[in-house]
């Protein structure tokens, strides 16, 4: 079988993306493991990237049309979910019979192959935020009412076959993902995540994965139980972990461990593992923060606002060749006349 995974990212995610790859090939080292690389490399460098991942893609080669325009109206987060539905279809064009997503702040600790097994059965597998209910207003809180905010499931993890519903379903996404794949949950939408609430109503074939040992995060605790076997296995509610996601670990994600697992002693260490290892894998060369389509062409950070502004105008979008330029006639200049506030916020 070919299985192929993918995750993608960008250089201030390396450290975290190497931590997925070799978790992932240590425990399926029969993989093909693609980086999906939505930057450019710094002063031509990519840090091993080319040597340590099976293939490297860079968005830009994904045929987006006006590519530059297009990633403009995306921040760096936006950016990173927008490409996945058009690697999908890549994949799957070029013939991977099974197609795994995961996010590059993944770590995976035991064997995925019921996912692989479960894709003999079904198109498309989706894991939720949330496997069990909570009874009580706070947990229900950050829980139930936090999952219907930002989406049922958590798109951190797909899996997808190469048939007739896999392929629409890839089709389907990637067209959502180009023409809107926003953090504006005023407008319904949460990057690629509100999208996949709609999967299980108009796709055939979906499998919602509710194995408590699938996407361990520290927003599902309450109704998560890590424990260590006699054997020395990490469990979830009985279940081998299959992988643990470490979102916004050193900065809110700790305040959510602290919450919801403080007196589970065996989430602590992995957590604290995670953080050695990310420290471990740092990679000090890369600028903090760096991001190539992270500033104009004269090195000016774009703020968020501009990049709003820029995707609600279709006048301006349509004007404006490359938002990036500063040069002549540009959306810079023209940001510096009519709207230049926009420009010192952010």
């Amino acid at each position: 079988m070919a299985i192929h995974c993918f995750t993608s990212f960008t250089f201030s995610y390396l450290s975290r993306a190497k931590i997925l790859l070799q978790t992932l090939r240590a425990a399926h080292p029969d993989w093909t493991i693609w980086a999906v690389m939505v930057d450019e490399p710094v002063d031509g460098e990519d840090f091993g990237l080319e040597r340590e991942f099976d293939r490297v893609v860079y968005a830009k080669d994904l045929g987006f049309p006006e590519f530059r325009k297009w990633l403009f109206k995306h921040d760096i987060v936006e950016a990173s979910t927008a490409v996945k539905g058009k690697m999908l279809q890549h994949l799957l064009e070029q013939g991977a019979e099974k197609v795994v997503y995961l996010d590059p702040d993944i770590a995976v600790f035991s064997s995925l192959q019921g996912i692989v097994d479960r894709l003999d059965e079904y198109s498309i597998i989706l894991t939720p935020h949330q496997v069990e209910p909570n009874n009580s207003e706070g947990l229900m809180k950050d829980n139930e009412l936090t999952s219907l905010k930002y989406g049922i499931y958590n798109l951190g993890f797909a899996a997808v076959k190469n048939n007739v519903m896999g392929r629409r379903f890839a089709d389907w996404w990637s067209t959502q993902l180009a023409f809107a794949c926003y953090d504006e949950v005023e407008n319904g939408i949460f990057t690629d995540q509100k999208w996949c609430d709609l999967v299980p109503a108009m796709f055939d074939g979906v499998y919602v994965e509710r194995d408590p040992g699938y996407n361990v995060a520290s927003w599902n605790l309450s109704k998560r139980k890590v424990t260590i076997s006699a054997e020395g296995g990490i469990l979830v509610n009985g279940s081998p972990l299959k992988f643990f996601h470490f979102t916004k670990i050193n900065t809110a994600g700790d305040l959510m461990i602290e919450k919801n697992a403080a007196d589970n002693t065996e989430v602590m260490e992995i957590w604290n593992w995670y953080k050695r290892t990310l420290a471990a894998n740092a990679v000090d060369e890369i600028p903090k923060g760096y991001w190539y389509y992270g500033r104009f062409s004269n090195g000016n950070i774009i703020p968020k606002d501009v990049r709003v502004f820029f995707r609600r105008r279709a006048d301006l979008m349509k004007f404006f060749d490359d938002p990036f330029a500063v040069a002549g006639n540009s959306y810079f200049e023209w940001i510096q006349r009519e709207n230049p506030s926009l420009l010192q916020q952010g």
